[in-house]
């Protein structure tokens, strides 16, 4: 399983400019004990405190795991630097590890390749990502405007956290069951499926669910406890504002949070 997942790379861009973003397509024969982590959004502690977690639940297995971090990575929380930083560093021996691209990902993305037509990412949650690179974004647009600010993104994001953001898939979907950032466009085949509404979606998917015959594992819309419903279960509990950040393993395609 190991040598076909790290085969997946981000499909070079299209004459557009634009991404293509990958879709990752196993079977449970091939990764029978599966980890899924709700949004990240920059919560580095949480998210070693989560990975311990893991660590530590792994030893009643005995083997090899998939973990899966379902998106938004960066923004709103302190330390998204720092986390791409462990991601790109970070090996473990336990686990494989899949980052699937969320909204906040995509966004920063943008901004990162283009500051100037890019602007309203920094109102939702960029300036706290800039400010984790040191990036002061008061100061340098006060300073010299835009000019300076693309100047210093230019200089200072490591040309490390831009490819893994490239290379992040859009989905992963093991047998019946899809994990995702934000959820899908309810009834319309997964070959039909955008990357923007696998990113972006929440009405009408929060309300119908898929309405398909498989169960949808994802983040995006944050919720007080972990919703398990209607084909969809939604784990992402807010960990920047909350603290909590919520683990579900799949053990043979049964889920329990953990």
């Amino acid at each position: 399983m190991w040598s076909k997942i790290r085969a997946w790379f981000a499909k070079p861009e299209a004459e557009n400019n634009r991404i293509e973003r990958r879709r990752i397509q196993l079977s449970f024969e091939d990764a029978p004990l599966v980890y899924a982590i709700g949004d990240l959004h920059g919560s580095l502690d949480e998210f070693l405190i989560a990975e311990a977690r893991i660590k530590n639940d792994l030893q009643r297995f005995g083997r090899k795991a998939l973990v899966i971090l379902l998106g938004d990575l960066v923004d709103r929380g302190p330390h998204s630097a720092q986390l791409l930083d462990y991601l790109v560093s970070s090996r473990p021996s336990e686990f494989h590890r899949i980052a699937i691209c969320g909204n906040h990902d995509s966004a920063f993305l943008d901004f990162v390749r283009n500051p100037r037509a890019n602007m309203a990412w920094l109102d939702y949650g960029g300036r706290e990502t800039l400010r984790s690179y040191g990036i002061d974004v008061q100061y340098l647009m006060s300073n010299g405007g835009v000019r300076a600010l693309t100047e210093a993104v230019g200089n200072t994001i490591p040309a490390e956290h831009t490819s893994l953001l490239k290379s992040l898939p859009v989905s992963v979907l093991i047998d019946d069951v899809l994990f995702v950032h934000a959820g899908i466009a309810p009834g319309v085949p997964l070959a039909e499926q955008r990357d923007e509404d696998f990113m972006w979606i929440r009405s009408p998917f929060l309300e119908q669910g898929p309405s398909l015959p498989i169960t949808v594992v994802h983040g995006h819309t944050p919720v007080t406890d972990p919703y398990f419903g209607n084909g969809r279960l939604g784990i992402d509990t807010g960990a920047y504002a909350t603290g909590r950040l919520t683990v579900v393993r799949f053990w043979q395609g049964k889920p329990e949070i953990i």
